[in-house]
């Protein structure tokens, strides 16, 4: 591991502990270079998870991209931070469980599903995105309202 502010591959670790109920062990590293200090984390290797996109293009799954796209949805609304971390594992896991090649419509799905459940304007907000909305009955169909009646003549 390099020190992120020397760059040298010569440290101690200090501290050592379990986190994320075992999933993963934290490590306080001392560089003996500068004497800084710094954490490292440790997991274990998954198999990689591959996004075929609708262009066609296979992907990474990245966890990073699902909570990016969360948070943006999440804007100014009274999500936290770790419930956004939560969702975006949630995810990670259920796209685990349906192999090891799942779409980008899988994905959104269950982004939207979960989403749901935190924030009804936030779930909007994602499926604007997710779904591509063009009008405002877009909007209302995602709703399950009917579209406003139309005030404009006809023919």
């Amino acid at each position: 591991m390099r020190c992120p502010w020397c760059a040298s591959v010569e440290d101690r670790v200090v501290d050592s502990r379990e986190v994320e109920q075992g999933e993963a062990i934290r490590r306080r590293r001392e560089c003996l270079g500068c004497g800084r200090r710094f954490t490292t984390y440790e997991r274990a290797a998954e198999a990689v998870i591959w996004v075929l996109k609708r262009s066609g293009q296979r992907v990474p799954f990245e966890r990073a991209k699902v909570a990016a796209g969360v948070r943006a949805a999440c804007k100014n609304r009274p999500v936290r931070e770790d419930e956004i971390e939560t969702l975006a594992a949630q995810v990670e896991e259920a796209m685990r469980e349906h192999g090891p090649q799942v779409t980008s419509e899988q994905i959104g799905r269950a982004v939207l599903e979960r989403l749901r459940l935190l924030d009804d304007v936030a779930s909007v907000r994602f499926a604007s995105v997710y779904k591509g909305f063009e009008d405002v009955g877009d909007f209302a169909r995602e709703l399950g309202l009917e579209p406003p009646p139309s005030d404009l003549p006809t023919g």
